[in-house]
């Protein structure tokens, strides 16, 4: 009988893991399963685990287990069993997935580009979430880069749709003016630097610790990159915007009681864990409420305004410019660096949650042996 293995978290204290190993159960008719290859682990994970109770990022991949839950990944796997007639064994996906060994789908309206998860626990969750892409006729799709694809495809879209978002709403009266993005030299956060920077009338400004200053400025996104302690380098009196991808409620604070012409506080994600502030708590502040930023909304808007073909066809025109500069051969963003089995998996995922790791290196995971 096969087995799978899963990273499993306490969903109170996201320090505290285990690995579990269960026997696989029989699939019913119009199941597959999927043997997960490789799955990439960055500080997004971590904010999936942070508002997992409060965004249901838990409910994607349900451990049974009261207090623990699996987090959610992106990554690319292979049908190693199938019930269902029109997914075949060896067929190659990407999509969401947990941190584990293999995962359980029942595929339905598939098309030739993808096919959904329409297990019953998934229907209620944000569409984007379900869907998973077939490899052979994926136009994002390259053999040769899936760790990049992996570390990166989910984050960039979500860069894609932030700078859309702004823009769409002209910068909430802050055009001309600055984009402050906080946790800089994070993934989502350089990626939506590198779009707002090909904006009219933007200054984005990256703000970071002082050891990532200097990663920051390479990257050449950023108009300016400012340490948190240099915030006063910025005139108090100009219309800006703030990006939260850290999640620090200091930091907040002090945006907020600086800038008199603040136009919105836009909450992406929770980079710095321990100081985790939610929106909701900051009232009391000057300026505009902080409102989450949430993906799914903006890319139903835009489907809907676009056509799905058209905001295809926008989306990869923006991920192949976005890759190359990634990729550059001569100055590199990011080095790969492989972790495989349980131990390696929970030592990664440490790391990443410390906030401690060179912001050049991206992590890809596997547990399957």
């Amino acid at each position: 009988m096969s087995t799978t293995t899963q990273l499993l978290v306490r969903k109170d204290e996201l320090s505290s893991t285990r690995v579990r190993t269960t026997d696989d159960p029989a699939l019913a008719e119009g199941q597959v399963r999927l043997r997960i290859e490789r799955f990439a682990l960055t500080s997004n994970n971590i904010t999936y685990a942070a508002f997992g109770e409060s965004m249901n990022y838990w409910q994607f991949f349900p451990t049974g287990e009261d207090g623990w839950g699996c987090i959610p990944v992106w990554g690319f796997a292979s049908v190693v069993q199938s019930l269902h007639p029109g997914v075949a064994v060896g067929e190659r996906l990407y999509g969401y997935v947990p941190m584990a060994s293999s995962v359980v789908l029942a595929p339905e309206r598939l098309s030739a580009a993808r096919l959904v998860d329409g297990a019953a626990h998934r229907a209620a969750l944000p569409p984007v979430y379900n869907q998973y892409f077939r490899c052979a006729s994926d136009p994002l799709y390259t053999a040769d880069t899936e760790d990049l694809q992996a570390l990166l495809r989910p984050l960039f879209i979500t860069s894609w749709l932030i700078d859309d978002f702004f823009d769409d709403n002209d910068f909430f009266g802050a055009r001309p003016g600055v984009a402050l993005l906080s946790s800089a030299s994070s993934k989502t956060a350089y990626g939506t630097a590198f779009q707002m920077h090909q904006r009219e009338g933007i200054e984005v400004v990256g703000l970071t610790s002082a050891a990532n200053k200097a990663f920051c400025e390479s990257l050449g996104c950023y108009h300016r990159v400012l340490a948190y302690d240099e915030l006063d380098q910025v005139a108090a009196d100009v219309p800006c915007v703030y990006v939260d991808f850290a999640g620090n409620g200091a930091l907040r604070r002090a945006i907020h009681t600086r800038f008199s012409l603040l136009r919105h506080d836009c909450v992406i994600g929770g980079t710095h864990v321990e100081q985790l502030a939610p929106a909701g708590t900051a009232k009391e502040l000057p300026g505009p409420r902080a409102a989450f930023f949430f993906a799914p909304a903006q890319i139903k808007k835009r489907t809907e305004e676009w056509g799905p073909e058209g905001f295809g066809q926008r989306m990869a025109r923006a991920w192949q410019g976005f890759i190359a500069k990634v990729a550059q051969p001569a100055v590199p963003w990011l080095t790969v660096e492989h972790h495989e089995g349980a131990e390696a998996v929970q030592a990664a995922y440490a790391q990443v949650l410390s906030g401690r790791g060179d912001p050049r290196i991206g992590h890809i995971l596997s547990l399957s042996s």
